[in-house]
């Protein structure tokens, strides 16, 4: 949730956040930060619930480790700077939030709602006919491009009552969205890819990974070796579009049954 606040539209994750520092204050829950649990740590409980999340899934392409190379947590947790010509590797739902994040022009429609009337050209005084009138849409300083190795439409796969509100302002705003791609290799020159029967090379300053997530389920597997059956729940159990609503619905019931 901290990550996801980043993205612009997304500042509601604040009052998740919110509630739940509450909830553990007035439930009395003992709360250790910074620390890193190793299964001697976990001796003694009755139970153990594993949600350690997940971690960014690297994809096998030569040249992964150049410096242009960077991770979608490397953008929107630790804020690296990125340059003007950016490619982003993965068009989910991570990759879609980096390419907003990336282009945002910073005038927060979210929290303007005349802002926000103004980009989907939405008349309130019914003066235009219909209601409508031009969008007033910013353009990016950054030449983004968003690819996708599945030759169905980008985009997919995000939420049927708001891909297409995603599309349509990642399209305003310049980004150039790319399906069918063979990532080839990447160098000096840029990024090497194949689509359809052409080879080109995007000459790009940064390249962001966002291919996805494996869950991170390695404490669960120690203790599994210790003969410790632990309940995992979240991305470390399923990390295919990360899923904070899943998560918490596995939790609340973990807890019930315990």
């Amino acid at each position: 949730l901290l990550v996801a606040r980043e993205v612009p539209g997304k500042q509601e994750f604040d009052e998740t956040l919110r509630y739940f520092r509450n909830r553990l204050a007035a439930t009395g829950v003992e709360l250790r930060l910074g620390a890193r649990v190793a299964v001697e740590d976990l001796a003694g409980f009755d139970d153990v619930v594993v949600a350690t999340g997940v971690t960014p899934r690297v994809p096998d392409v030569a040249g992964i480790d150049h410096p242009s190379v960077v991770g979608y947590l490397d953008v929107l947790r630790d804020g690296v700077p990125v340059g003007e010509r950016v490619a982003i590797l993965g068009a989910g739902g991570i990759g879609f939030d980096v390419a907003e994040y990336l282009t945002d022009p910073g005038d927060n429609p979210a929290a303007d709602p005349g802002v926000f009337l103004a980009s989907w050209g939405v008349d309130t005084s019914y003066a235009a006919r219909g209601g409508l009138m031009a969008p007033t849409r910013h353009t990016s300083p950054r030449l983004v491009t968003l690819l996708q190795r599945k030759s169905t439409k980008v985009g997919a796969g995000l939420g049927k009552t708001t891909g297409w509100i995603h599309r349509t302002e990642l399209a305003a705003r310049g980004v150039q969205m790319v399906a069918g791609v063979t990532y080839d290799r990447i160098d000096d020159d840029g990024l090497h890819i194949v689509v359809g029967d052409e080879q080109r090379v995007l000459e790009v300053d940064t390249i962001v990974v966002c291919t996805g997530q494996e869950p991170n389920r390695s404490l669960a597997d120690e203790l599994a070796a210790l003969g410790v059956t632990a309940h995992v729940i979240g991305g470390a159990d399923v990390a295919a579009e990360l899923d904070a609503k899943r998560a918490i619905d596995q939790g609340t019931r973990v807890a019930a049954a315990l």
